[in-house]
């Protein structure tokens, strides 16, 4: 199945940001048969110094003229049920790892595209497309319950989210299901201690309470443990630090709470939070270039997952030199952090060969398409970081719930055994 004819357009985000959507028509030469696919870039809000570059030097409209002129006379043609086939003419074409020519927006939306178009093309899921016939495990909902730092415009706790986890559910609906109970239940612990809250929501569909991180851990522990013994579902705490938005180049500025931490300082508030808590997933807790604290971190908690995502922006060298440093037990893939599904694939695979879970990621900018779930999927994730509420995070989780009763009894979901 060859691509015959290809458009770029502006669409948005739901977060309004302004990006692109790659749409492709395949045809088969010998039948005539003819299909059609679409996808688009999602986008962060917080991105790692190491991303490649969202859009070249002009902006949106430099991207779009990038495509026309760059991209499609070259993958017209192309045969797109060969895994990848595009992903390898995109980096030729650019010939700059950033893809500050075309634009890694326009790369990974036609990445997705194109993978979508093979899938339709064989008459599979896109997650075996993706991952083959031993693609079978669904991943974990991690979902972003109450939101502060970068996501929620400072006006929440310093801490950028506050996340749960079903550990051992027994199928995807009642994961999905504990974790919606948990983010409605909240609210209410969180009027409790937050008279004026209005009920305001970040981009991710978190809370974003006037609370400190100490208030919020302590009502989502409430709430999860409560939920948990309902549903018979034992759910996990985390957070996400963002800590490369707290640093200033010597301390980390929590402005909300009027403290400063040095590194070290830094390391010891967060073991205590773990140790309070009993967090069992911290993602970032320390700026994107500080492998040594992540290392310490991880050596005194290797029975948790450390997770770097800003320290390694899904970059195969990064992780690498993590892995080396044995800096996380966790890394986060974000396909548009690197511009291609084959540069991310071979950065679960640097990943796995460091005995790193993988949690396949939204963003905070994040499209109404599924693809990510089918990401996660065929990548073998353990799990997938979407977002509780909000159309462009259930499009995902409800896509899982749909793959699980498609793989039916051949299907499994992950335990985290910690």
């Amino acid at each position: 199945m060859q691509i015959s004819d290809v458009w770029i357009r502006k669409v948005f985000t739901g977060r309004g940001d302004v990006t692109v959507e790659v749409e492709l028509t395949v045809e088969n030469p010998a039948t005539g048969e003819v299909l059609t696919t679409r996808a688009a870039a999602p986008a962060g809000a917080s991105r790692g110094l190491h991303e490649v570059a969202y859009f070249p030097e002009g902006g949106i409209d430099a991207a779009l003229a990038a495509f026309e002129k760059l991209v499609a006379p070259e993958i017209v043609g192309l045969d797109v049920t060969e895994p990848y086939s595009v992903d390898g003419k995109l980096e030729e074409i650019d010939d700059t790892y950033r893809f500050e020519k075309i634009g890694g927006a326009v790369a990974i939306a036609t990445s997705f595209a194109t993978a979508e178009a093979g899938a339709a093309s064989l008459g599979i899921p896109l997650f075996a497309f993706i991952g083959g016939a031993y693609a079978r495990r669904l991943p974990l909902p991690l979902g972003n319950v109450i939101g502060g730092g970068k996501h929620s415009r400072g006006l929440g706790p310093d801490i950028q989210e506050f996340l749960v986890v079903p550990l051992s559910p027994p199928d995807i609906y009642t994961a999905v299901y504990a974790n919606a109970e948990v983010h409605k239940r909240v609210l209410k612990q969180i009027l409790k201690v937050d008279t004026s809250f209005t009920g305001g929501k970040n981009d991710e569909g978190a809370w974003t309470p006037r609370i400190s991180s100490t208030t919020a851990l302590k009502i989502l522990k409430e709430v999860a443990r409560d939920v948990g013994s309902e549903v018979g579902v034992e759910i996990g705490l985390g957070v996400d630090m963002a800590a490369s938005s707290l640093w200033s180049g010597e301390k980390y500025i929590y402005k909300n709470e009027g403290v400063e931490r040095s590194p070290h300082e830094q390391l010891q508030f967060v073991s205590r939070l773990i140790e309070e808590f009993d967090l069992i997933y911290v993602e970032d807790p320390f700026h994107e270039e500080d492998f040594q604290s992540f290392a310490e971190l991880t050596e005194k908690f290797r029975d948790r997952l450390i997770v770097g995502d800003d320290l390694f922006v899904t970059n195969p060298e990064r992780i690498r030199e993590g892995g080396r440093a044995r800096a996380a037990t966790g890394v986060i893939i974000k396909p548009d952090q690197i511009g291609t599904l084959l540069r991310a694939h071979q950065a679960v695979q640097t990943a796995r060969h460091f005995g790193m879970r993988i949690i396949v990621s939204h963003r905070s900018g994040d499209t109404e398409y599924r693809t990510l779930s089918h990401i996660a999927v065929g990548f073998g994730a353990e799990i997938i970081k979407t977002g509780i509420m909000g159309g462009e995070r259930t499009a995902k989780l409800n896509e899982l719930i749909r793959i699980g009763e498609y793989l039916g009894k051949w299907g499994a979901i992950s335990r985290l055994h910690l």
